[in-house]
């Protein structure tokens, strides 16, 4: 059977938010949770599925996955979930594989098995958190990061060596790493495996250590590393630069490199989605008779005519003034809303003249006095 689309399992946009990911979760797991559902067997299945489409949707790096390849991502035991070291299935969560879990529990030797500890192996993942300006996630940006880590040596390349000198093969372990000691037990022979105490597991010995290195073969380094950070990132996106995390060992590759990002809050701006929300203060006659005004956006500023009798708290659009989709083309828009400014303080013209103004409403329905009473209300009078 087909699996359905997990977007359409949540009711959400395939540009929705992750909060909107969220709320929709929360409302469909309060829906179907077997403990309030218990005279309904389907309840249950319709739960996991939710759950399901909730634990790849609101993990960035999945979402990327099933966005491009669909449900295929993850069959067939799929994309490895997470960096490695961040608890992806690659690591089994801090374990190298199968065989460092039978290593724990076992030993090296348990059946003969075990991994060799000079095979080659990936380097570690680095994560960098960088923030940025609401115009620079606007807008798009490139950035210099400067990332502490280990790099192959490169005066002996990896060996540990002087160069021109050269290790030469353990003769304890002959060079496979290991030291294997065979006993009897009354289950049978057991074979059991521990690391080469003289070249500690590598299988060479360095006569003459690397000046630079002091023959660990690797060196601590600042590298600058260039970034190129899409429009329309928000707190949370994580960017993964490949290849530029640490050293691997015995001719593994680096890790990658994994980009953080978080957005400041801005002094007047709100972020919300792919909008951006601006209020916009007017006094009392601006919002009476109507003006037309400029207000500043993320990309420059924009006229604004504000109609005559325009209320308190009422919002106009602006189309296209918004965040940039991350994932597709178009903006999202800014919202301008409307604060009335009341003055707190009145000169005695300017009371007189509002006291003018209430009385030429209609006074036999009540609205001049009701009005003329906001206003000395609002200005603290008698």
């Amino acid at each position: 059977m087909q699996k359905k689309d997990y977007y359409e399992i949540l009711g959400v946009s395939r540009d929705a938010t992750q909060e909107e990911i969220k709320k929709a979760y929360r409302k469909l797991a309060r829906k179907y949770h077997p403990d309030v559902n218990q005279d309904d067997p389907e309840a249950e299945e319709k739960f996991k599925e939710v759950k399901e489409a909730y634990d790849i949707l609101s993990d960035e790096q999945k979402r990327a996955q099933y966005d491009q390849f669909g449900h295929a991502a993850f069959e067939n035991g799929g994309f490895q979930s997470g960096p490695q070291g961040f608890g992806g299935f690659g690591d089994f969560g801090g374990f190298g594989g199968f065989d460092d879990i039978f290593d724990m529990f076992f030993g090296r030797g348990f059946g003969g098995g075990g991994r060799r500890r000079n095979q080659p192996r990936q380097g570690p993942d680095l994560r960098y958190d960088l923030e940025i300006t609401l115009e620079e996630a606007a807008t798009g940006v490139e950035k210099d990061l400067e990332v502490m880590r280990t790099e192959i040596c490169p005066d002996c390349n990896g060996s540990g060596a002087e160069p021109g000198t050269h290790p030469t093969t353990c003769n304890v372990c002959g060079g496979t790493g290991e030291i294997r000691q065979v006993r009897q037990s009354v289950l049978g022979q057991m074979v059991n495996i521990t690391t080469c105490h003289a070249c500690g597991g590598s299988g060479q010995i360095v006569t003459t250590p690397c000046s630079k290195c002091k023959g660990r073969g690797k060196i601590r380094r600042t590298r600058k590393i260039h970034v190129s950070i899409p429009a329309g990132v928000d707190t949370g996106t994580r960017l993964r630069i490949d290849g530029e995390g640490e050293a691997g060992s015995h001719g593994g590759p680096p890790g990658d490199l994994y980009v953080y990002i978080s957005v400041k809050p801005h002094p007047y701006f709100i972020r919300q989605g792919v909008d951006i929300l601006y209020e916009v203060p007017l006094t009392i006659t601006q919002a009476a008779l109507g003006v037309e005004i400029e207000v500043p956006t993320l990309h420059g500023k924009a006229k604004l005519t504000i109609p005559a009798g325009t209320q308190p708290g009422t919002k106009f659009r602006l189309r296209g003034k918004g965040i940039p989709h991350l994932r597709r083309s178009g903006r999202g828009d800014q919202l301008v809303q409307v604060a009335v400014k009341i003055p707190t303080r009145l000169t005695a013209k300017q009371r007189k003249l509002l006291e003018e103004f209430a009385a030429t409403l209609n006074e036999e329905k009540g609205e001049g006095r009701g009005f003329f009473k906001k206003v000395r209300d609002a200005f603290g009078g008698n």
